[in-house]
Parts: structure tokens; C-alpha cells; sequence
């Protein structure tokens, strides 16, 4: 089992990693919202690219894992340039960006950052805008009455038996961030794979992405 690393970035974020060498182009893993480098996802991914000879790097945002932080001190640009810094400051060449759920919404910031490190880019379910189409929307008049007065609203969760907050942060801090309202300029070769079961993200949202992206190298799978 590979040893857990800790780098701090330039911003003062102590962040979790775990890296492979390997050939390039590396990979980077973005894992979803509350999800972390130890998902079968990641780990699995890793088990793939060393068989591969790829470089992959995996590694958890801040409040995420075993990064410094509270989760719900954290909010989309926060996260986003935690994915910023692991590229800049822990790869070097081309990299190749995987994103699960949220980190489909950051894979595509990031490869609009720095285009010239991105070799391609993979959405696994990507969820761009979630904090709108997934969690704004749904609240009830009572959540939402919550959310204005205390600034966090608490959640229940399908994955465990602990509930997650939503602050109003995060969500005033999606809107700054938002992709699905016009182009996503990118021209490197992009794959989007979504399975149209999803109960979490909906298939649609794939769909979406296919249509605003320009890249002429694009697969919905």
C-alpha cells in the first residue's frame, strides 16, 4: 500500500496525496462532492495505470479525507484551485484529468486554466452546476427559509448514516462558477461516459455538456 503525502499549497491548503510514477501522460483523478481519494473509483483507476506504466496521481481537496480544513468551510472555487495547484506543483507534462460527479464540473475548470497541461479529459458522471440543477432547486420552502437564516442547511445522505451540510456559500460560489450556460471553449480530446440509471446525476446533464463543448474530438458513452 502506497504512503499517504502532504503538500502545502502557496494559499495555506494541506493537501492528501498519493502518486505513481510513471510514463506520461499522467492521469489525475478528481473524486466527487464529499468523496475521496480511497473511493473504489481512485483506487481502482491506480491498480489499472500501474499495470499501464502511466503516471496517476489521486488526491483528496480540502476538507475532503485527510486534507486540512472543514468540509462545509469549502465551496467549488475552493476546490477547483486545489485541482489547480496539484497539477501545477505535483505533475509535470501532459496530463490527462478524470472526474467523477463534482470532479467533472472541476476537470472541466481546471482544462480551462491551463488547456496547454491538458492531454484529455474523461467525465465520469460529470455533474457541472450541481449546486443548481441538484441541490438550489430541490430545497424545500423550509430548507430553504433555514439556508437564508443560519447560512447551511443539513441534508440527509443515501451513501451513509451521517447527513452532510450545504451552505449558502457554496452555493452563491457555484453561480460564480457556472459552465452550463454557454461554450465551454476546449479543443483537447474529451470522453463522457454516463449511465442513464444514474439516480445521483442525471444522463441529461452529459447531453448538455456534449452540445456547449467545442471540442470536434468528443464522445458520449
Amino acid at each position: 500500500m502506497k504512503n499517504t503525502e502532504f503538500f502545502t499549497t502557496s494559499y495555506g491548503a494541506r493537501l492528501a496525496y498519493q502518486r505513481t510514477p510513471g510514463r506520461n501522460p499522467g492521469v489525475i483523478f478528481l473524486p466527487g462532492f464529499r468523496s475521496d481519494m480511497q473511493g473504489d473509483k481512485a483506487l481502482r483507476l491506480q491498480q489499472y495505470l500501474e499495470k499501464r506504466g502511466n503516471a496517476f496521481l489521486r488526491f483528496d481537496y480540502r476538507g475532503h479525507g485527510q486534507s486540512s480544513a472543514r468540509f462545509e468551510d469549502g465551496c467549488i472555487g475552493d476546490w477547483a484551485m486545489d485541482a489547480l495547484s496539484v497539477l501545477d506543483e505535483l505533475t509535470d507534462g501532459p496530463q490527462v484529468i478524470i472526474g467523477s460527479s463534482m470532479g467533472g464540473w472541476l476537470m472541466l475548470l481546471t482544462a480551462l486554466q491551463r488547456p496547454e497541461r491538458v492531454a484529455g479529459l474523461i467525465g465520469v458522471a460529470a455533474a457541472p452546476d450541481f449546486t443548481r440543477t441538484l441541490v438550489a432547486r430541490h430545497l424545500t420552502n423550509r430548507q430553504q427559509e433555514e439556508l437564508e437564516r443560519t447560512g447551511l442547511v443539513t441534508l440527509p445522505s443515501c451513501y451513509d448514516d451521517s447527513p452532510f451540510i450545504i451552505t449558502q456559500k457554496l452555493l452563491e460560489d457555484g453561480r460564480q462558477h457556472a459552465l452550463l450556460q454557454s461554450t465551454i471553449p476546449l479543443a483537447m480530446p474529451v470522453r463522457l461516459l454516463h449511465g442513464m440509471q444514474d439516480l445521483d446525476v442525471p444522463w441529461q446533464t452529459s447531453m448538455d455538456l456534449v452540445s456547449l463543448i467545442s471540442s470536434t474530438d468528443l464522445v458520449l458513452q
